[in-house]
């Protein structure tokens, strides 16, 4: 093998399936509940909306890697409910808007939940490893991420973004289990899952609609008066968005 591996070497070991029915979805879903792990990740646009809007799902159980349509799906009831069946860990990378996401349109979130990146935490990567970093490191593959930041509203998906949403949960399972043994031979495994506990307890919060204008940045320089506009600004903006959905 060489040093690095082209970017989608993973095609030739595994194929994906774009799922654009309920019937279909429940499928790969039952099969998924039967594996200890499986891996997931979440394309969205995010511009000029308060929440993200749902482009694709990833999902992949060491077998199967499916790349799931939520515009395609009207129901995407056995998805969530693989997200709630605790016999199953989902494995996530950076998980704080993929969690958003879930929380946003299912109202529950993946339980149990490793973040890979914790794990890299705890191995002294620092809290903000990007996926990219950290599959170069352990696997000696270069990823191309050039389609990150592309339309995932449209359709249809380019080949190119279609390789890229794969690869990110085809990589993440063997990452998972490279680093997995090394954060048990440091005797961090108890604290790395209270780490993300607690990241899914945070997320489970509601935010209170008239407390909405205290996540804005620099708020407090403001006089009371435009306090009280922002706060009334930020309670419409945060009703407003949950009312799309």
């Amino acid at each position: 093998m060489p040093a690095f591996m082209p970017a989608f070497y993973w095609k030739a070991i595994v194929n994906f399936e774009i799922v654009t029915t309920t019937a279909r979805l429940e499928t790969i879903c039952l099969a998924a509940r039967r594996q200890p792990a499986v891996m997931l990740d979440t394309e969205f646009v995010r511009t000029r909306t308060l929440y993200p809007k749902l482009g694709l799902i990833q999902l992949f159980d060491g077998e199967a890697l499916a790349l799931i349509d939520p515009l395609e799906i009207d129901d995407l009831t056995p998805l969530w409910d693989l997200l709630r069946d605790q016999s199953v860990t989902k494995v996530l990378h950076a998980c704080g808007e993929d969690l958003e996401v879930f929380q946003h349109y299912a109202g529950c979130l993946p339980v149990p939940m490793i973040d890979t990146q914790v794990m890299a935490a705890f191995l002294g990567y620092g809290v903000s490893a990007g996926f990219g970093t950290l599959v170069k490191d352990f696997l000696g593959v270069e990823l191309d991420k050039g389609e990150a930041r592309t339309n995932w509203m449209a359709r249809p998906l380019t080949d190119r973004q279609l390789d890229y949403a794969a690869a990110d949960v085809f990589y993440l399972m063997p990452l998972f289990q490279k680093l997995m043994p090394l954060v048990e031979a440091k005797g961090w495994k108890e604290a790395l899952e209270q780490e993300c506990a607690g990241l899914m307890l945070k997320r489970m919060k509601t935010v209170d609609p008239d407390k909405a204008y205290l996540d804005i940045k620099n708020a407090w320089q403001l006089n009371p008066k435009q306090l009280a506009i922002l706060q009334q600004a930020a309670k419409w903006r945060l009703l407003e968005a949950v009312s799309v959905i």
